[in-house]
């Protein structure tokens, strides 16, 4: 068994490899006030991490130890996560009676009958969601299983920054762990509140739609900020690199407004619709309350007006720090612009308190 879902741990750093960048988040708490203690985030070189794949496990080694360097944290152990597509879930259900190791038994048991992988070559964890519906007897109980080599090279790539995985998650329940912040920004709140995640990346989109808190559906697709930094490059003749600063920092030629920016913007708006019209498709739901925009390209100026425009939703940036404090260490305007981005590091830094 693994640590896909976690048992209790104590102060971990949420970690998250995506595919153009490496962030770092140690969290504290008092009472019930979080406080950020360290963050940083570095640049992967390209093609480190291909579609959420880690390709290159010495360059996301050197990366990690850079960023954790930069944070100046003391902390070694780490939670990360694995993308949603990596990870098969099932609920399935088992007699009350069993203690965790009697489960757990039984699970490696059977598990061949839920799990499409040869077994030697997957990781299992399992987490009793309480009593089942349908028999008041049995427990649901959540069965995650990923393929082990997707484990055993986030790990490669953490030792070789000295630092020691201490948690494997998912990222569908980092980011519903993080929402847990940003549903006190809601107008409108309640058990029955719908709301939509929509993580823009560097190179993937993907949806997560809550219900009453938890995830009833995610899908990724192939489409991201990469796409307008390439554009950048492509018309003004400049490296990946300074096209990618350009963006952040400005100082492009008036034509890059219309020309550059906008028909971006118009794309990531169609791509919202689009996976939002998906998931109504495949789902009982015909709406949802909220759309909330994640991702380094949820920033982008004028973009939440128009996704609420297009699809006549409320839409807020995501911002999990809005309500902590924030340590000596931290950076907090650094910290302000990167927090979009910031949502599954920060569900991950999260479990340090479970």
């Amino acid at each position: 068994m693994f640590g896909l879902l976690g048992k209790k741990s104590s102060a971990v750093l949420g970690v998250d490899v995506s595919s153009s960048s490496v962030k770092l988040l140690e969290l504290s708490r008092h009472g019930d006030r979080y406080k950020v203690e360290s963050y940083a985030v570095e640049p992967l070189p390209a093609n480190a991490v291909v579609e959420k794949n880690i390709t290159d496990v010495e360059a996301v080694g050197e990366v990690l130890k850079r960023v954790a360097s930069k944070s100046r944290t003391s902390v070694k152990q780490v939670a990360v996560a694995v993308s949603g597509s990596a990870v098969i879930t099932k609920v399935i259900q088992m007699d009350g009676g069993l203690n965790e190791f009697e489960m757990e038994d039984q699970i490696t048991l059977e598990a061949d009958q839920y799990i499409p992988y040869p077994l030697d070559e997957v990781a299992i964890d399992f987490e009793v969601q309480g009593p089942s519906e349908s028999n008041p007897d049995q427990v649901d109980v959540l069965l995650a299983a990923c393929r082990k080599e997707n484990v055993d090279i986030r790990e490669d790539a953490l030792e070789i920054a000295g630092l020691t995985t201490k948690i494997v998650d998912v990222e569908a329940y980092a980011l519903e762990r993080a929402y847990k912040l940003i549903e006190p920004q809601l107008e409108s709140q309640g058990e029955e509140l719908v709301v939509a995640i929509v993580d823009i990346g560097a190179t993937m989109t993907t949806l997560s739609v809550l219900a009453e808190g938890k995830t009833v559906y995610t899908r990724e697709q192939i489409f991201g900020g990469k796409q307008l930094t390439e554009e950048i490059q492509r018309r003004y003749g400049l490296s990946l690199e300074e096209a990618g600063l350009a963006k952040k920092q400005g100082g492009l030629p008036d034509d890059y407004e219309p020309e550059v920016l906008t028909p971006f913007r118009e794309a990531v708006v169609q791509q919202v619709a689009r996976a939002l019209q998906f998931f109504f498709g495949a789902s009982q739901y015909n709406a949802v309350d909220y759309v909330v925009l994640a991702g380094g390209t949820a920033s982008i100026q004028g973009l939440t007006e128009m996704v609420e425009e297009k699809t006549g939703t409320p839409t807020l940036v995501a911002n999990p720090f809005a309500d902590m404090a924030v340590g000596s260490r931290v950076n907090a305007s650094a910290l302000s612009n990167d927090a979009p981005s910031l949502m599954i590091a920060c569900g991950l830094a999260m479990r340090s308190f479970d």
